[in-house]
């Protein structure tokens, strides 16, 4: 008969006799490599082991003198969990309000056919901030995305009159909405795709960022259109930054043609950009908005999508539901991550501290324009671009970033893309790029 033994807590806790405190970061590798799937390719020999302030990891490496044992250093979060931490990691606020609320309110998890009140106090806050008119919790991002297709859909054959079965969602060449059946089936990526098909079918993509290609596919077939979904800035794809008119040409297309304008906020919102959400940089309001990873302020999965009135008001009873979406737990995480959001100014921080940070990689570009092609980013969300050559390696700059106290990460080969804690100060921002400019040399 099969048996587990799990025991102790932290450094000590064991599983089958396997203490996790005495694992060498080749051990936590050969073990993940065994027992788990393999949908992810972490940095080699490091593995974080605890948390030492709002941008600082404390990881494990391997001994340079033991390979069964282990040293641990200090790592800038350059990544920050790829903008689900913007609050810093364990916002003192945030994690006063859980203990609180576990300790005092012992109120973790009822299901949504009963009310409890901190969904109302989820619903004001997320609305206010949103500066919309109501608000869906759900869990993970993706799931956001899907909702925000799956309403697109409702009232294009509900309100707009769209026949049945042809409506069609578009969406744009580079874009990243997850990695669900739907989501892939938006992607032009094929790493995503393979062996995942027949995909959703009533898809449609257009150029990011070329006004023109929208236009003439509206033009053809706007009457069968619900909706554009698209990210106002695309971070997977290496931080591209639209055209500062491309959103408000869009938005007046949209509305000639009766089309939603429904953006992905999950990597941009809380504040990334420099503002609380990257559409109001660009001058727009889009009729939806899916929002995630930051909503829970790095210690839940919280995601929500907020909207106009007339269009979150297709759902009905029954036509959509998540078991934690917005259950008491994460409605209490969701409304102290908007209050950090507003009371520590995290948007300004960002705006500050990113101009910083692209001033920092411009100067950088400008010691090596043979090595560095680009850098973009608005707020906090930043990247730099090297030339596609194959010294020029993102995954080595990864790699040997480590070495300098910094972790970031690769996308798209010769792209590293940067997204610290809105919590970072000047000093942080200076270390980072000291050591980018120290790896760009050494390539």
């Amino acid at each position: 008969m099969t048996s587990v033994t799990i025991a102790g807590y932290g450094d000590d806790l064991s599983v089958n006799g396997i203490r996790i405190g005495d694992l060498t970061p080749a051990e936590h590798e050969s073990i993940e490599n065994e027992k788990g799937g393999q949908n992810y390719a972490p940095l080699e020999n490091v593995v974080v082991s605890t948390v030492k302030d709002s941008s600082t990891l404390i990881v494990r490496r391997p001994h340079p003198d033991d390979v069964k044992k282990y040293i641990e250093t200090e790592l800038i979060d350059g990544l920050c969990c790829y903008s689900a931490v913007n609050q810093g990691q364990l916002n003192q606020t945030i994690v006063d309000a859980v203990v609180k609320h576990i300790t005092e309110e012992k109120l973790p998890t009822v299901p949504r056919s009963i009310r409890h009140k901190y969904m109302s106090a989820f619903l004001l806050a997320a609305t206010g901030i949103t500066e919309m008119d109501k608000v869906v919790p759900k869990v993970a991002g993706v799931e956001s995305w899907e909702l925000t297709f799956k309403i697109s859909r409702r009232w294009g054959y509900h309100k707009k009159g769209i026949p049945d079965n042809e409506c069609i969602i578009v969406g744009a060449t580079g874009n990243f909405h997850g990695r669900s059946v739907a989501a892939v089936s938006m992607s032009d990526d094929p790493d995503s795709k393979d062996g995942f098909g027949p995909f959703v079918p009533g898809i449609e993509l257009v150029p990011y960022n070329d006004y023109d290609a929208l236009e003439a596919l509206f033009e053809k077939k706007g009457e069968k259109i619900a909706s554009f979904i698209v990210e106002p800035i695309q971070g997977e794809a290496g931080v591209i930054v639209p055209d500062q008119d491309y959103f408000p040409k869009v938005s007046e297309l949209c509305k000639k043609h009766n089309v939603l304008l429904a953006m992905d906020e999950v990597q941009t919102g809380f504040g990334r950009t420099g503002a609380n959400f990257a559409h109001q940089l660009l001058g727009v309001k889009p009729d939806l908005m899916g929002c995630g990873k930051a909503a829970g302020g790095g210690i839940l999965p919280v995601s929500f999508v907020a909207g106009r009135k007339d269009v979150i008001d297709v759902l009905t009873p029954g036509s959509e539901g998540s078991t934690f979406g917005g259950y008491p737990l994460a409605s209490v995480v969701g409304t102290y991550a908007i209050k950090v959001l507003v009371d520590e100014k995290l948007a300004e921080n960002a705006k500050l501290q990113g101009k910083r940070l692209i001033d920092n990689m411009n100067a950088i570009k400008e010691e090596y324009p043979d090595k560095v092609k680009e850098v973009r980013g608005r707020g906090l969300l930043t990247a730099f671009e090297m030339y596609d050559e194959p010294h020029l390696d993102g995954h080595k700059v990864s790699v040997n970033l480590l070495n300098h106290g910094v972790y970031a990460k690769e996308t798209h080969h010769s792209t590293v893309r940067l997204a610290p804690a809105l919590t970072i100060n000047e000093t942080q921002i200076d270390t980072l790029s000291d050591a980018i400019r120290s790896v760009v040399k050494g390539l």
